[in-house]
């Protein structure tokens, strides 16, 4: 997969942020390994993956669709959904690598 970023975490954030939490980290697990497979695919054959992106975690949470604005800060369902992607994706990297 790429290398995440501050966008990615927000993306992923903004995608999830609606759904139960237990079905937060599954989709959240869902784009990373999605974004992993797309990395390899977009190195195999030299483009973008149909339709998972270009292999980064935003744009395997942008193919869901359901992304709303950002919320401020002071929104503390929002800040729990932040927390929940960086822990999902702690988690995906000691389990990948």
């Amino acid at each position: 997969m790429r290398t995440i970023t501050h966008g990615d975490v927000i993306a992923a954030a903004r995608a999830v942020r609606d759904l139960p939490s237990e079905a937060q980290r599954r989709m959240v697990q869902r784009f990373l390994d999605r974004a992993h497979a797309a990395d390899l695919f977009r190195k195999r054959f030299g483009r973008a993956h149909p339709f998972w992106g270009n292999g980064s975690l935003m744009a395997a949470a942008s193919g869901e669709g359901r992304a709303r604005p950002e919320p401020f800060l002071s929104d503390t369902p929002y800040l729990e959904t932040l927390a929940l992607v960086i822990e999902t994706v702690l988690d995906w990297r000691r389990r990948v690598q």
